[in-house]
């Protein structure tokens, strides 16, 4: 159906992207089809975006924008500590990836090349490393004495690299509730942060025995 021009918005074209997606089971072939399809002209399309490519990527920009959204509705959200208000972001984004888990399966596992499904999550890993810049506490810079921006960058890569595991475990996972991933969560977020204060690593070992008995049921 023919979608008003006065109506048209950034967010409407990518609310119609997802819905063709699952719709076909399939992302759009091209702006033409998209277009066509929808009732816009592929000039509409290019008031908003450039290609098909920005209309993924902005997903989950807005998936990312959306639970920052949420946590900063949180009063006392301000007042965590850096492992709370990582978690926090965790369970928040996990909670939106799982309410359009189809189409984020569908759009992460269509590419049988994983770097192409990367891609799309550009926009979203410069913002969550953006993020993790921001909930570095002053406590934690004065604890490590020689913190400078070389080591700010190299929380912010680790970081990445985490929320990229557990987004491959979440698709994994077929646990009622998705349990297993919020496991996985909790664990992850503890260790990497025991790892950061130098502090024992029964977490660590603890989150070691819950991969390898996972890749063993898996397996």
């Amino acid at each position: 159906m023919a979608t008003k021009k006065s109506t048209l918005t950034k967010d409407k074209i990518v609310s119609l992207f997802m819905q063709d997606t699952l719709e076909n089971n399939e992302k759009p072939k091209s702006v033409y089809h998209f277009a066509k399809a929808n009732g816009l002209t592929e000039a509409e399309f290019y008031n908003f975006f450039g290609g098909l490519e920005g209309v993924e990527k902005e997903i989950f920009n807005l998936f990312l924008e959306k639970t920052l959204a949420l946590l900063e509705k949180d009063k006392d959200y301000e007042y965590y500590d850096m492992k709370s208000k990582m978690l926090s972001f965790y369970f928040t984004f996990f909670e939106l990836l799982t309410a359009n888990r189809s189409y984020v399966v569908l759009s992460l596992k269509e590419n049988k090349n994983p770097l192409q499904g990367l891609m799309q999550l550009s926009g979203l890993r410069n913002g969550f490393k953006d993020f993790v810049s921001g909930i570095i506490s002053d406590e934690y810079r004065l604890k490590q004495e020689k913190f400078q921006q070389i080591q700010e960058k190299a929380l912010q890569e680790s970081a990445w690299f985490q929320l990229l595991m557990t987004l491959k475990f979440w698709l994994d996972d077929s646990s009622a509730s998705f349990e297993k991933t919020d496991l996985f969560i909790e664990k992850s977020v503890k260790a990497s942060f025991e790892l950061m204060n130098t502090a024992p690593l029964e977490s660590l070992i603890d989150f070691g025995k819950f991969l390898f008995k996972e890749k063993i049921q898996h397996n």
